[in-house]
């Protein structure tokens, strides 16, 4: 067990869940009132949402599929045949490196080998999609990952860094998407409108987030999680180096930030690659403008709906509203959205696996300092 998941289990544990509790739960004894606790705790409570979500983001991507005829849906999915394998390989390995590569800017100095650094990202990906942790599970799992090679305060400094390049790459994204739409002849249409709101809320949402990078962003987190039961007072040190760092980085490092932005915004380009190639297979032959539209929006409603684990039924729910908005069939959305889905899943059995063969022992000399 790392030192994160080490410090999460033990500022996080209390009595045994068999022990006798008593007082503060309403007369409750036992493992109803361990439970009456636990449950009453802010983060618990912030994970049942999101597994409720994903629940009821499986209900609707099952009435998506069950109300846009289903024959159809089956059949375009089946009739891509080997092309899947295409879809699901081919323009993902580019993204994953680009977006490594971004990632690899995300440092002080280039300390982690480019090929192990990849494996990193594709095995925290894995846990981005699939726990309740609004994708940031999957951000300490790298930071993790990384302790073998670098300290634990680099480690989450070039995570935190990297997570605001490509979220600043996703709203410029989202900006080209704007444009592209306006100049196609969308200027008053709903979709258009959806795009502009959801690029505001992005515009905000990265500005809080990168001032409260500059103003000091793990010491309030760290009172927080005190707040809620979770004391990290080993790691009051590295959270203060890692406030420090974050501003260095930003102040002294003008070059690698850019360049981090400028990788992660070729690898949501090469989305667009990866749309236009899934609807032609489909049998839908769209430009590479329509291509934009649909691929900038996509991430938008990722965005948005980050609570959701892989915005599960809300992803696909937001092409069926793009494509019909620009005149193509609700059940090609859906069967492109699965598509997508399948993609996910194979990327996800290779990021366990990766992480199971990468989750080896840190050297001494680089464990938290």
């Amino acid at each position: 067990m790392g030192p994160l998941a080490r410090a999460a289990a033990g500022g996080a544990g209390g009595s045994p869940a068999g022990s006798r509790l008593g007082g503060g739960t309403g007369g409750l004894r036992g493992p109803a009132a361990a439970l009456s606790r636990e449950l009453s705790r802010p983060g618990c409570r912030m994970k049942l949402l999101r597994v409720l979500l994903l629940v009821l983001g499986v209900v609707f991507l099952g009435v998506l599929v069950a109300t846009n005829d289903p024959a159809a849906i089956l059949a375009a999915i089946t009739g891509l045949s080997w092309r899947l394998a295409v879809v699901a390989v081919f323009p993902f390995v580019l993204v994953t490196t680009f977006d490594t590569l971004g990632w690899r800017y995300a440092f002080l100095r280039d300390r982690v080998p480019f090929r192990r650094l990849l494996a990193m990202r594709i095995a925290g990906e894995a846990f981005n999609l699939t726990t309740p942790t609004a994708s940031l599970g999957g951000e300490a799992i790298k930071a993790w990952l990384l302790r073998r090679h670098v300290s634990l305060d680099e480690a989450v400094l070039s995570v935190v860094v990297a997570k605001t390049t490509i979220t600043l790459a996703q709203g410029l994204f989202l900006l080209l998407g704007v444009v592209v739409a306006w100049m196609a002849g969308l200027p008053n249409s709903s979709l258009l409108h959806g795009m502009m709101w959801l690029l505001t809320l992005e515009v905000l949402a990265l500005v809080g987030f990168v001032v409260a990078q500059m103003r000091g962003l793990f010491g309030p987190v760290q009172r927080w999680l005190a707040r809620i039961g979770l004391r990290l007072a080993r790691h009051t040190e590295t959270g203060a180096r890692v406030d420090r760092g974050l501003v260095r980085f930003y102040r002294e490092e003008p070059r690698r930030l850019m360049l981090s932005i400028a990788f992660h915004f070729v690898a949501w380009l090469l989305g667009v690659v990866e749309a236009f190639l899934a609807l032609r297979f489909l049998g839908v032959p769209v430009s590479l403008t329509t291509a934009t539209i649909i691929e900038a929006f996509g991430t938008a409603v990722r965005f948005a709906t980050f609570l959701v684990p892989a915005s599960v039924g809300a992803q696909e729910g937001g092409y069926v509203v793009t494509f019909v908005a620009l005149g193509l069939p609700a059940s090609t959305a859906v069967a492109f959205g699965l598509a997508r889905r399948a993609r996910e899943i194979l990327w996800i059995v290779v990021g366990f696996v990766i992480f199971a063969l990468v989750r080896d022992h840190p050297r001494p000399d680089v464990r938290d300092r």
